[in-house]
């Protein structure tokens, strides 16, 4: 996977925003004002993805690819190593998962209000 492929992954989900609230090289991916995927856009060698807590240890011990989240929660969150021993479609599957994680623990309200545009 290259990176162009991973944004347009993450912009093609509803509701997505992205920009650089850290630094100029750490590309944020956001639902509803919240975080749900960051990437380096100039070493595009990982991307952090939030994950259940309990699936977040799962993958860790199953893939080398999947480590504690560098510089966040290492409970919530996972850095996923690009091009590794993660099969391709299991990480479009984190990506999903980390959305939807973040899209669900929106209030009703705000779902709602992305939902009307």
């Amino acid at each position: 996977m290259n990176f162009e492929d991973f944004r347009e992954y993450c912009l093609g989900k509803p509701f997505v925003s992205e920009g650089f609230p850290f630094d100029k090289s750490t590309l944020v991916f956001k639902v509803g004002g919240k975080m749900f995927a960051l990437a380096d856009v100039d070493s595009f060698n990982s991307v952090n993805l939030k994950a259940d807590p309990e699936d977040a240890i799962e993958m860790r011990e199953r893939y080398r690819a999947v480590q504690p989240g560098y510089h966040m929660s290492k409970k919530h969150w996972n850095t996923v190593m690009i091009n590794s021993d993660l099969p391709q479609d299991l990480f479009y599957k984190l990506i999903d998962d980390s959305y939807n994680l973040v899209f669900q623990s929106l209030s009703k309200k705000l779902r709602n209000e992305l939902a009307l545009g």
